[in-house]
């Protein structure tokens, strides 16, 4: 069995990750770029092929503005393969990260089927914006070897990475996988297990307001972003920030919020539940707040 010195650099070498959105395709990229083997798992082949497209529209960008070379775009897409099977995606990982729809069920489960067939030495990350990293890590016998890594969208661009400790994860496991998002050129924060942690308890309930505010006539979205860039220096508005990210997972996050911390000031403001009913779920739909056109 390939053996691991906690807390030491050089220890994580092949990394898989599971979920090949946004979020997956992004940590695949990241990883690959800074010389980690990456396995891109999903549960559709055509849902990988769209994330390696995705991931090499990004460097074909890099390229352009002369980040990188042919060459070094070269050797990150070939350090990334795409594997349908998660237990040939997982078997030979040292690091398992998680980036499927936020939905505990759906998780848990994922986590579950990895826990049987990775190795012992394996460190399961989940990347999940708001739920549990106790409750993710209660599916599996590795609850000292769990722990989450929130990574920002879009990965490749945004520095934070929030480090969240389950109630059963080992101080070396947070050490290594904080020595691991040091060699991404992330800065990671260490944060308790709490729901939303730190980034989205924050962010969330001022988008939830921006929308109360659209849904009681304050003012009209333009308007209410345009103050908050211009008066709160914030460089995107919350209701663009909220069709980024998509109605439908800033609902997720409220709900996992209102429910975790049984507080009403974080109820989901009634135009989100009517938008996301109607399919409106921002730019991925071309329409949110705002109108995106066609794709």
């Amino acid at each position: 069995m390939h053996m691991i010195t906690r807390g030491k650099a050089g220890e994580i070498r092949n990394v898989a990750v599971v979920g090949s959105g946004t979020m997956g395709s992004g940590i695949a990229h990241v990883f690959a770029q800074y010389g980690f083997n990456v396995a891109l798992n999903d549960v559709k082949s055509e849902f990988i092929d769209r994330g390696l497209q995705a991931i090499g529209k990004n460097l074909d960008r890099w390229v352009k503005k002369g980040s990188i070379n042919e060459e070094e775009k070269a050797r990150t897409l070939s350090r990334i393969r795409g594997e349908q099977s998660l237990q040939r995606a997982s078997q030979d990982a040292d690091l398992v990260i998680e980036a499927a729809t936020e939905d505990a069920q759906i998780k848990k489960s994922i986590f579950s089927t990895l826990d049987s067939t990775c190795k012992s030495h394996a460190i399961f990350a989940s990347n999940t914006s708001s739920i549990s990293i106790t409750e993710l890590a209660s599916a599996t016998k590795r609850p000292d070897r769990f722990i989450g890594m929130h990574f920002m969208n879009p990965v490749p661009v945004m520095k934070l990475v929030e480090i969240v400790r389950g109630y059963g994860t080992s101080p070396e496991t947070a050490e290594t996988v904080r020595t691991v998002a040091e060699k991404l050129q992330k800065v990671p924060v260490e944060v308790n297990d709490f729901p939303g942690f730190v980034s989205n308890r924050i962010l969330l309930p001022m988008i939830n307001e921006a929308i109360y505010c659209v849904m009681e006539g304050v003012a009209r979205p333009e308007a209410i972003d345009t103050v908050m860039k211009l008066g709160m220096n914030h460089p995107m508005g919350p209701l663009a920030l909220a069709d980024f990210i998509g109605l439908d997972v800033c609902l997720a996050i409220l709900e996992v919020l209102h429910r975790g911390l049984g507080d009403d000031k974080y109820r989901p403001c009634p135009l989100l539940r009517t938008m996301v009913s109607a399919g409106h779920l921002g730019r991925k739909t071309n329409k949110g707040f705002f109108d995106y056109g066609q794709s």
